[in-house]
């Protein structure tokens, strides 16, 4: 049985994705993933976690972007929920694809050491 907040967050990851797709007249918003979103039992904090594509700048603005349109993206979500008092919202970058990244190019860089090292015993 799903809890109440699960729905919730569901709910808002599918608004913040319609909102994005429309697009927010912010210059240093690019092209964004939500990649999940946490909120708390009692409703009142909504965690939304993001990726962009780009270096650390591109990362930093488009935290920076999001965050200065929490506002106006927060007042369109409480058009569509039906409780009470919209979520505080929190964007957060999610450095889990970056991480998932390294793993697979060291994981890669030890898979061809160890084939080299195989070649020259043979």
């Amino acid at each position: 049985m799903h809890k109440r907040s699960d729905k919730v967050a569901e709910t808002i990851h599918e608004l913040i994705c319609s909102i994005l797709s429309r697009g927010l007249n912010d210059p240093r918003i690019g092209f964004v993933t939500i990649t999940g979103v946490d909120v708390t039992d009692d409703l009142s904090l909504a965690k939304i976690h993001f990726t962009a594509i780009g270096d650390d700048k591109v990362k930093k603005d488009t935290e920076a972007g999001l965050n200065s349109a929490k506002g106006y993206i927060r007042r369109e979500i409480g058009k569509h929920l039906t409780i009470r008092h919209t979520p505080e919202l929190i964007f957060k970058y999610d450095n889990s694809l970056d991480y998932g990244r390294r793993i697979e190019s060291l994981l890669k860089e030890i898979h061809t050491e160890h084939d080299g090292n195989n070649t020259e015993n043979n």
